[in-house]
C-alpha cells in the first residue's frame, strides 16, 4: 500500500488519521520537531522554522498531509503568539512543499488542513468555499496559511485543503471543555448563544482526508464540517442531553471573554454557518450527520 507523510502527525487529528489510514492498509510517516525514538510510527525530525526536512522522508512518501500548526487557542493573542500561529502553518507548508521540489518529487496529492476562520464572522448567513475572507485575525491567519498551499497548487500537483471546523473528539479539543460545566448540572454557553458552531465529529474529519487522498477528482479547497451546524446554546443543551444531565443554561457575557480573553474571544463568539454542499457533491458520506449522533456516539457512553 502507499506511504503517507504526515506533518502533525502527532496531535488530536494526526493520531486519529494515522490510526485511521494503518486500518486500511497505508503505511504511515510521521514528521516531528523531536524524536524520542519510542514512536508509534517512524518519524522524521524536521524543523519547519528553519526549512529542514530530511530527504528519506520525502523520497518515501507517496502522498503528503499538512496538519502542523499551533493551537490556536492555546494562549492570548499576544503580537508573538499571533506571530507563532501564523509562522507554525505557513513555514511548516513551505518546508513539505520544498521538499519534495528540491528532490524533484511530486506527491500523488498534497492534503493540508485550512480552517473555516477564513470565513470570520458571519451571523445567520450560509457560507461556502466561493464566499471572500472575513476579518479579524481567524480569517488574516487563514489567509497567510492558504497562500502557502497555494504553492502546491502552482506546482501543478493535486492539491486539496480541508477547512477544518470545531472538530468533536472525547479525547480533546473543545468538546470536554464545553462538557464540563455540564457535568456539574451547569450549562455553560458563550454570549448569546445564537452564533452558529459548523461542527464536525473527529473519525468523519479524519475519513475526509483519507476520501481525498484516495479521490483523484478532489483538488482545491472543501469545507470539513458536518452538514448541520447548531448554535452554541443548542450545542450545550445537546451535550447535557447525551450525557443525562440537568443542566441550568447559563450564558458567559461576550463583554467578560472580551476582557478576559481579548480578542481570542473570537474563536466562540464568531458565528460561521457553513455549508458542506462542495464536499457532500464529492461523493463523501458523513457517519455522523447530525450534532445528536455524533455526541451519543462520544459521550453516550461516559
Amino acid at each position: 500500500m502507499p506511504t503517507i507523510l504526515i506533518g502533525g502527525g502527532s496531535g488530536l487529528i494526526g493520531a486519529r488519521l494515522s490510526e485511521m489510514l494503518v486500518e486500511k492498509g497505508y503505511e504511515v510517516l510521521h514528521l516531528s520537531r523531536s524524536v524520542k525514538g519510542d514512536e508509534r510510527y517512524p518519524t522524521y525530525a524536521w524543523d519547519p522554522a528553519k526549512g529542514e526536512i530530511p530527504d528519506e522522508a520525502i523520497e518515501r512518501a507517496d502522498y503528503a498531509v499538512n496538519l502542523a500548526g499551533a493551537g490556536i487557542a492555546d494562549g492570548l493573542w499576544t503580537k508573538s503568539r499571533k506571530k507563532v500561529i501564523i509562522d507554525s502553518r505557513v513555514d511548516s507548508t513551505h518546508t513539505l512543499i520544498n521538499g519534495f521540489k528540491r528532490l524533484g518529487r511530486q506527491p500523488k496529492a498534497f492534503v493540508s488542513a485550512a480552517a473555516m476562520g477564513i470565513y470570520g464572522d458571519q451571523g445567520d448567513a450560509w457560507v461556502k468555499e466561493t464566499d471572500p475572507p472575513g476579518e479579524g485575525f481567524l480569517s488574516e491567519s487563514c489567509r497567510a496559511w492558504e497562500t502557502a498551499i497555494d504553492q502546491a497548487f502552482q506546482a501543478g500537483w493535486r492539491t486539496t485543503g480541508i477547512r477544518i471546523g470545531m472538530v468533536l473528539s472525547a479525547d480533546g479539543g473543545a468538546l470536554p471543555k464545553i462538557a464540563l460545566p455540564v457535568r456539574f448540572f451547569i450549562g455553560a454557553y458563550f454570549g448569546s448563544g445564537k452564533q452558529w458552531y459548523s461542527w464536525v465529529h473527529i473519525d468523519d474529519l479524519c475519513r475526509l482526508f483519507i476520501h481525498a487522498l484516495e479521490n483523484e477528482a478532489m483538488n482545491g479547497f472543501y469545507n470539513g464540517v458536518a452538514p448541520n451546524p447548531v448554535t452554541g446554546r443548542e450545542m450545550v443543551r445537546q451535550i447535557a442531553q447525551a450525557l443525562s444531565r440537568p443542566a441550568l443554561m447559563l450564558p458567559i457575557p461576550a463583554f467578560l471573554l472580551r476582557l478576559v480573553l481579548g480578542e481570542m474571544a473570537d474563536t466562540v463568539l464568531f458565528s460561521t454557518r457553513v455549508s458542506a454542499e462542495k464536499t457532500l457533491q464529492t461523493g463523501f458520506d458523513f457517519t455522523f450527520s447530525t450534532l445528536d449522533s455524533a455526541l451519543r456516539n462520544l459521550l453516550g457512553k461516559q
